[in-house]
């Protein structure tokens, strides 16, 4: 049982896709190099890759993979791993300067969790502030307020009755997702052991709340605004 959990064999949930007709994947440089004309054979609903995370750092598989998502006709998003240590201001610098405003994608995301963050805790109402800061960049740079990727545990201690209007992408592996405060999800992630033609490794497996039409609409609803000397001065603070 343990060997077909991980490698993929056996989840934890299978979403009705009756249901949940939207279903995708979401990416990294974890996955390595991905034959994407099997990803499209497949036709998923969406791929959300991994663009930046925190000051400076940039997937080194995002543009490639970009590219190839956009090449192939796969609806596709990208996400920011957010540090709490570091100026919300200069991580929306980051993924803006890695994803430039005016393509056709699903909102900006962001990833919001403990693991793998800052050593340094500053405090949720500091992290919220930060966390605060980019949402309004992205909002202002993408026309849209940006996705909210968590699991409970940053949920809760972060997200939960606040930033009201961003869409949420709960991880839950084992049940159907039910946010503490009552909020609807817009993103389930499911699994983080399944399988896809054209990848090598496990992938993370998610699904959208929502016809292929309301998915379609929220990427063509993305219209840039201009970014004036107002939003380049507040992006470039420290």
């Amino acid at each position: 049982m343990g060997w077909l959990l991980l490698n993929g064999f056996l989840r934890f949930n299978y979403p009705d896709a009756t249901e949940f007709p939207v279903q995708g994947i979401d990416i990294s440089h974890h996955q390595g190099t991905i034959d994407w004309r099997k990803i499209a054979g497949d036709r998923p609903g969406f791929v959300i890759m991994k663009a930046t995370q925190g000051r400076g750092y940039r997937d080194p598989r995002f543009r490639p993979n970009w590219e190839a998502a956009g090449a192939a006709g796969i609806v596709r998003g990208a996400y920011h791993f957010f540090e709490f240590c570091t100026s919300g201001a200069v991580q929306a610098r980051n993924f803006m300067g890695a994803v430039h405003p005016g393509q056709r994608m699903l909102p900006p995301a962001i990833d919001v969790e403990f693991e793998g963050n800052c050593e340094r805790w500053p405090g949720p109402e500091k992290v919220r502030q930060e966390l605060g800061g980019m949402i309004r960049l992205l909002e202002r740079a993408y026309g849209r307020k940006p996705i909210l990727y968590a699991n409970y545990r940053a949920y809760d201690r972060i997200i939960a009755g606040h930033f009201e209007g961003c869409p949420i992408w709960i991880r839950d592996i084992f049940f159907r997702p039910r946010l503490s405060d009552g909020r609807p999800w817009l993103f389930w992630q499911y699994a983080n052991n399944g399988r896809a033609a054209g990848i090598s490794t496990r992938v993370d497996l998610d699904v959208f709340n929502g016809p292929p039409a309301d998915l379609a609409g929220l990427c063509l609803s993305i219209q840039p605004k201009p970014r004036g000397d107002a939003l380049e001065s507040s992006v470039g603070i420290e």
